[in-house]
């Protein structure tokens, strides 16, 4: 009998961060193999990464990104896994699922190894429901549907933009909770997907996560972070706190819950504290700016979106601190360089993001 082709194999890349050698490929080997890596080297580019024989994979590092962007490589971060968002923007697939070099395979609690691709590709493929909350999670799921009392008008559901993965054992703490939580592990495993609401923003963790990047890559920003900027670790909020407000208005859901990947690897909570400490004081300011944003209706595309909230980030974050001013900027420059790489997915969007709501 034939193998089944893995799922959306043409249609989908995934990229790795990364300053070291890729062994942790070789767990990940039954998964990833079939499909395309975009491996982005941080760090010094004059180091050699080995990346496991049998991979098709290209790999840029800093000098790439110079030679590619030229003077709009200025909105690319450097010394930050921020960087992995360059591997969004020379992408060539429908699809893109990113993850961290420290993660590795989970096990489910019945000790059956987590194919995380293929589960992120279920969530991405099946609707969302962010306007009305299902009691029973994901209705699309094999053994769930909708529950009484919810609207038949609204059982279609919206098209999948992103889908945010969990982590078993390290959890996706801030410095200051890794400091009093030391030995802390997550030992949780919830069998459960579910769409974040309309209106409600989250934490978005980028070591395991995937998104249609037709429909939301030009807002996969994950900002100004590292080599010479005041913060870091905040990379993949800032994308999500962006991505969430531009999904509530055009009409596009975000999931989260399963899959889960194994994070094997604690960072350094001192270091980490020194990165994010503007970030906790500033994220007071930044979480009601994100909650009051409001998105013209003719703002119809990802781009028209970003930039308009370029406009807003710098009208209203740039007198907490100027450097949201230069982050406003970074954002213009990200959406020029987007739309010089990929000319057209510019008309594209247009169509296939629908209208705002």
């Amino acid at each position: 009998m034939a193998k089944a082709s893995p799922l959306l194999k043409d249609e989908l890349d995934i990229v790795i961060p990364t300053i070291r050698n890729l062994d942790f490929l070789e767990m990940w080997r039954p998964f990833f193999e079939p499909y395309h890596l975009i491996i982005v080297q941080d760090g010094d580019p004059s180091k050699v990464i080995k990346v496991p024989q049998g991979f098709d994979y290209e790999l840029y590092n800093r000098n790439d990104i110079n030679k590619i962007l030229g003077p709009k490589a200025s909105c690319i971060s450097f010394k930050d896994s921020a960087c992995r968002c360059f591997g969004y923007m020379v992408s060539k697939k429908k699809y893109i699922y990113t993850i961290d070099d420290d993660c590795f395979v989970a096990k489910d609690p019945s000790g059956k190894e987590i194919n995380a691709l293929e589960q992120h590709i279920k969530n991405l493929l099946c609707p969302s429901t962010p306007f009305f909350f299902n009691t029973l999670y994901d209705p699309y799921r094999d053994g769930a549907d909708f529950v009484r009392g919810y609207p038949f008008s609204l059982r279609e559901g919206v098209p999948t933009a992103v889908s945010h993965g969990l982590w078993l054992n390290i959890p996706d703490y801030d410095a200051p909770t890794q400091l009093v939580k030391p030995l802390e592990r997550n030992t949780r495993y919830v069998d459960a997907v579910m769409t974040i609401p309309k209106g409600t923003l989250f934490p978005m963790c980028g070591m395991n996560l995937a998104f249609d990047r037709e429909l939301i890559g030009p807002a996969m920003y994950f900002g100004l972070m590292g080599d010479g900027q005041p913060i870091g670790r905040y990379d993949d909020m800032w994308a999500g706190w962006c991505i969430k407000v531009i999904c509530d208005h055009l009409g596009l859901g975000v999931k989260t819950g399963l899959p889960y990947i194994w994070h094997s690897k604690a960072s350094n909570p001192f270091v980490n504290l020194k990165k994010e400490y503007k970030g906790i004081y500033w994220q007071e300011e930044l979480i009601p700016f994100f909650q009051s944003v409001a998105l013209p209706k003719d703002c119809t595309s990802v781009q028209k979106c970003y930039l308009q909230l370029s406009k807003q980030v710098k009208a209203k974050l740039g007198n907490v601190d100027d450097y949201f001013n230069k982050l406003a900027d970074a954002m213009i420059t990200w959406i020029e360089a987007w739309d010089e790489l990929n000319p057209s997915t510019t008309t594209a969007a247009k169509l296939s993001n629908g209208s705002s709501k």
